[in-house]
C-alpha cells in the first residue's frame, strides 16, 4: 500500500522548529527554507513499511508523529536489533551520505506515523545555505563516529561488558528505546570468546544494575541505553 501524502503546509513551520537536525535555526532562516524547499509529508497506518533494509535513501526522512520499528539484522537472520523511535526523530542520518548510502534495517509503523521527508541534493543544499544546520548534522554524525572509535577499543581490550554494550549501542540511535538483541546465547558467548560461565555472570550483573533483563530464550532487552553508553566512555 503506497502511503498517503498530505500536502497540507500551514504546520510545517511548527514541525521544523522540533526537528533535531534543524533545531536553533533563526526564525527568518526556517521561513527562507519554507520558501525554497520541497518538503513531502507521508502518512503511515500501522504495520505499513516506511523503508526496506538495503534501500538507498534518496530523502532525510524525519518522523514528526507517531512511532516506528526500526530492525536491524545479518544476512542469516541469526542476529538481529530491534529499537523504536519515536517522534521527533530522524531515520539513520549517518547512511545519507557516504559511499553506501542505503537504510541498515527495515523501518516499520507501529502507530499512526507522521514522516517529513526532503530528497537528499535538496537537502545538501540547506546544509550548504545555513552554518547551523550543517553543525547540528555534523555534530550528530560525528557523536556516532566517536561511540564506534570507543567501542573498537573496547572491542579489543575492554571488558565483556563494554563488548556488550559496544555491539548494541553500534547498531542503535540516540534516544531510541525499547530495544531488544535476539541471538541464540551460545553464538554470543562463542563470538566474545568468552565461558558460557563468564557471559551469564556478566549479564546477571548487567541485570542486577538495572541495564539489561534477559532469559534463557534468545533475547536481550534493554533497559537503559544511556547507561551502556556510559560504560563505554567511562
Amino acid at each position: 500500500m503506497k502511503p498517503k501524502e498530505d500536502s497540507s503546509s500551514e504546520s510545517i513551520f511548527t514541525t521544523l522548529r522540533e526537528l533535531p537536525l534543524l533545531k536553533g535555526v533563526s526564525q527568518a532562516r526556517l521561513q527562507e527554507v519554507v520558501g525554497n524547499t520541497r518538503f513531502h509529508f507521508l502518512k503511515y497506518a500501522p504495520g505499513e513499511t516506511i523503508a526496506e533494509a538495503n534501500e538507498p535513501c534518496t530523502h532525510i526522512k524525519f518522523v514528526v508523529s507517531g512511532s516506528v520499528r526500526l530492525s536491524v539484522a545479518n544476512a542469516s537472520g541469526r542476529f538481529s536489533v530491534d529499537q523504536t523511535l519515536t517522534a521527533p526523530q530522524v531515520l539513520a542520518p549517518d547512511y545519507l551520505f557516504g559511499r553506501s548510502p542505503r537504510y541498515p534495517g527495515s523501518i516499520v509503523a507501529i502507530d499512526r506515523v507522521g514522516i517529513m521527508q526532503i530528497a537528499k541534493e535538496d537537502y545538501r543544499q540547506m546544509l550548504s545555505s545555513d552554518p547551523v544546520f550543517l553543525f547540528n548534522f555534523l555534530n550528530t554524525v560525528s557523536t556516532n563516529a566517536q561511540k564506534g572509535l570507543h567501542g573498537i577499543l573496547a572491542v579489543a581490550t575492554g571488558s565483556l561488558e563494554e563488548r556488550i554494550a559496544f555491539w548494541i549501542i553500534s547498531m542503535t540511535q540516540p534516544g531510541s528505546t525499547d530495544i531488544v538483541l535476539r541471538c541464540q546465547h551460545r553464538d554470543l558467548y562463542a563470538l566474545f570468546g568468552v565461558s558460557r560461565h563468564s557471559y551469564f555472570t556478566t549479564l546477571d550483573s548487567m541485570k542486577a544494575d538495572g541495564i539489561i533483563d534477559y532469559d534463557s530464550s534468545r533475547e536481550i532487552r534493554i533497559l537503559s541505553r544511556p547507561e551502556l553508553l556510559r560504560i563505554l566512555l567511562r
